[in-house]
């Protein structure tokens, strides 16, 4: 079989060598930079031609596609310099990056089964020569069904062609057609039997724009199943989510019947509802029950540092009543930032786990100028249940937040992403937030006087406390709308206490009528 550099006199390559991360686009989604590349190998059997068909074994669903540009190597290399190391490159052409998500953790970095199977290296379906056009004018295009999904040009790359070269051929002698995959850029996701991938590599502003030709893959389903004398596929949450792209491609493909739901979500749809302290009675206790109300309850009882202070409803009128689930912010630091900011990080999880009847609590350290909840995050949050957000820190994209139904409590809008000034660190731990401490499972009440925090244990007495002060409120307003001075009604001295109770024994018996 020949794969584009037949004039070469090379029938297959002695050696396919796939680079890891490479693109910023990607390292940014993946949310790892690596310092120096690093590699695996593809076997020769794994290359198939364009027109081809690539098979989705029985029993998995993640297969994932990689548009890249492949290097083919003319005069052999060895021990070359960066600077020297793109002449070594002959010919460009166009390869497909083909994986399988449901193996990656069979041969942890050496992607063996999950990169190695028959067809998984598309490559053509013609090569460009490389003289005349440098190492940085190269694009890479894909298209889904006809729909482009990839695009972006090796200037960008963090380890340029040369380099590669140079690199690997520090450890080995890089021999005539031997290939280079040079990683793929951001919008790599998973395909389904049917879909069809087309990969391009072209050079627009050389002479005459010289191109590959589209690089076509259809994708079928397969029928044999693995045997159990090897590891079996198998995946989790985070290999669903890294293999879609991101936490909205798999929800989009959720919603289109293209791809199973997050393990959490079957599990939160199906595990029974426990009411926790917030029982239905409780409930209805605190029915219109003020926050400040609440607030003298807990004053009475010593707990004075209740208030997560500066936080403001972005829809007037809204209240929020339920337990708290937390996610702790620390302050941005690069290379903290590179280890825990990206990919699926503490901020992601907290909003893709939450569970209904919960709220999320933000410590953001308290500073307003940058945000710190989204559109997005903000929409997944209400569909998976959650009854409340609160940050003291800011929100962005706040009018599109203010359409949701869900309330959120915030130090108002700001439009910076994340990465300013906080990495997402951990979630379900205890938090400073608005200068209250917050433990997962205590009870977040709010209403527009603002956001306090109950202890679990003291609900049921305090909300009865509570429920009886705005009772006794209600009906001194009563009292003073009809004239009354405040002196000895507010608060109520015996004798307006003996008129209130009798007051209330008799509505009391007449709703017993």
């Amino acid at each position: 079989m020949t794969y584009g550099s037949a004039e070469l006199g090379i029938e297959t390559p002695g050696k396919i060598i796939a680079v890891h991360l490479n693109y910023p686009s990607r390292i940014e989604q993946r949310g790892r930079t690596p310092e120096f590349p690093s590699y695996f190998f593809k076997p020769a059997s794994s290359l198939a031609p364009s027109g081809g068909t690539i098979e989705l074994p029985a029993g998995t669903e993640l297969l994932a596609f990689e548009g890249e540009v492949a290097l083919v190597i003319g005069e052999p290399a060895r021990r070359v310099s960066p600077e020297d190391g793109w002449r070594h490159v002959a010919q460009v052409t166009a390869a497909n990056d083909f994986g399988l998500y449901d193996l990656r953790a069979a041969d942890k970095g050496s992607n063996v089964r999950n990169k190695g199977g028959d067809g998984f290296t598309p490559i053509g379906p013609a090569a460009i020569p490389t003289d005349g056009i440098a190492q940085d004018a190269w694009r890479v295009r894909t298209w889904v069904n006809g729909e482009l999904v990839q695009d972006d040009t090796s200037d960008t790359l963090k380890f340029p062609f040369g380099q590669l070269v140079a690199d690997l051929s520090q450890h080995m002698t890089l021999e005539t057609g031997d290939v280079i995959l040079t990683g793929t850029p951001a919008g790599s996701s998973v395909v389904v039997p049917g879909d069809v991938v087309e990969v391009e590599v072209d050079a627009p502003g050389a002479a005459g724009a010289p191109t590959t030709g589209r690089l076509a893959t259809t994708v079928v389903q397969g029928v044999v199943p693995f045997g159990d004398f090897g590891t079996k596929p198998a995946i989790d949450d985070r290999q669903r989510v890294e293999a879609w792209g991101d936490e909205a491609a798999h929800a989009a493909a959720v919603a289109a019947g293209k791809a199973s739901p997050l393990d959490s979500d079957v599990a939160a749809a199906a595990a029974p509802t426990s009411a926790g302290p917030l029982t239905d009675e409780i409930r209805a206790l605190l029915d219109g029950v003020a926050v400040a109300t609440v607030s003298a309850a807990l004053r009475k009882r010593g707990y004075v540092d209740i208030f997560i202070d500066g936080v403001h409803p972005n829809h007037e009128g809204d209240t929020i009543l339920g337990t708290a689930k937390t996610l702790r912010m620390i302050p941005f630091r690069p290379d903290l930032f590179t280890a825990f900011g990206g990919g699926f990080n503490a901020q992601k999880r907290a909003f893709d786990t939450v569970e209904p009847g919960e709220v999320i609590v933000v410590e953001a350290r308290g500073i307003p100028s940058t945000g710190t909840v989204g559109d997005v995050l903000a929409l997944r949050a209400q569909v998976r249940g959650a009854v409340g957000i609160v940050t003291d820190g800011g929100v962005r994209d706040f009018a599109a937040v203010e359409e949701f139904d869900i309330p959120v409590f915030s130090q108002g809008a700001h439009p910076s992403v994340l990465g300013r000034k906080h990495v997402p660190w951990e979630t379900d731990v205890t938090i400073a937030c608005g200068g209250a401490a917050v433990q997962p499972g205590d009870i977040i009440m709010g209403d527009r006087d603002g956001v306090i925090v109950i202890p679990p244990a003291l609900l049921a007495e305090v909300a009865a406390e509570a429920a009886a002060q705005e009772d006794a409120d209600a009906w001194v307003a009563a009292r003073v709308a009809e004239g009354h001075p405040v002196d000895g009604l507010f608060p109520m001295n015996a004798a307006w206490r003996a008129e209130y109770e009798r007051s209330r024994a008799a509505t009391t018996a007449g709703s017993q009528a």
